[in-house]
């Protein structure tokens, strides 16, 4: 398991072995930053040194040896695509420039331009169960903190990329594809008027919505008036969402039961953060 961590000198990750429960700093030498695991779960792609020489590593965990992957520095965002060594990255250029996003085949040797877009910034980016698709979140490129931004899909090769819907945006809430790949699950803004929301999460009113990829039917699934939920994760069958929501600043997991409707607090105390195990 990775941790990244806010330090004086930038953001630092270390390795937890969740056997042992052994802590390691793989990177000391500067900072370093959480991009994607590998599709096979032995390495994990880093960003290191943003500040002075900014490059893209792979850290393999076992032997905790770094290489560097041939792709821009400035990249910000890398998602493995299931079933093969290749993956998506976007980088952009800063305030002002969008951002565009490529495949990567062999190690980052061969390129392909996916898409790019002058005015948002390209994040969150995940690919579909069946690595035919790939979903993304337009961030307007402009010095809002937070905004609404715009949940849209693409074929594996860039192709046919369409809007879905509206979606938070700023807050680092990423969208997830239920297992099946029909349906994916978001957080959307209840109040895009209230400019108090623009610069501050704490006015922040926000709902987990559902829409379909074929069609575009949009399902709301939480019906906060008060408060935000964050990342909504599946359960590995695809009936069930865990989210952790913030009402009244106290914290929460939720469980929301699809095929009823029905959602109710995991636990009473005050708790964030959740996730689902896989055996």
């Amino acid at each position: 398991m990775l941790i990244e961590l806010s330090c004086p000198n930038g953001q630092t990750v270390l390795l937890l072995n969740t056997e042992t429960a052994s802590v390691t700093q793989p990177v000391t030498d500067s900072d370093s930053h959480f991009l994607a695991w590998t599709e096979y779960g032995g390495s994990v792609a880093l960003r290191v040194d943003s500040l002075g020489d900014p490059r893209i590593v792979r850290l393999n965990v076992d032997t905790l040896q770094t290489e560097v992957i041939p792709i821009p520095g400035l990249t910000y965002d890398l998602a493995a695509q299931p079933y093969t060594y290749q993956f998506s990255f976007t980088t952009s250029g800063g305030l002002g420039h969008g951002s565009e996003m490529y495949l990567a085949k062999h190690d980052g040797q061969i390129v392909q331009s996916l898409y790019a877009d002058p005015y948002h910034y390209l994040s969150f980016a995940s690919w579909s169960p069946k690595a035919t698709q790939i979903t993304f979140i337009k961030i307007p490129d402009n010095q809002t903190p937070f905004t609404v931004g715009e949940l849209w899909v693409m074929g594996e090769d860039g192709s046919n990329p369409r809007k879905l819907a509206d979606a938070d945006a700023g807050h680092g809430y990423a969208a997830n594809w239920s297992p099946d790949g029909k349906r994916i699950a978001f957080v959307a803004r209840e109040n895009p008027e209230d400019e108090r929301a623009d610069q501050s999460s704490e006015a922040l009113i926000s709902n987990i919505y559902l829409v379909e990829v074929e069609s575009g039917a949009l399902a709301q699934v939480t019906h906060l008036e008060q408060g935000r939920v964050e990342t909504p994760f599946w359960s590995p069958d695809g009936n069930t969402l865990a989210f952790h929501a913030v009402i009244n600043d106290r914290m929460e997991v939720r469980i929301a039961d699809l095929t009823t409707g029905e959602i109710h607090t995991l636990i009473t105390e005050s708790i964030c953060c959740p996730a689902w195990m896989r055996k």
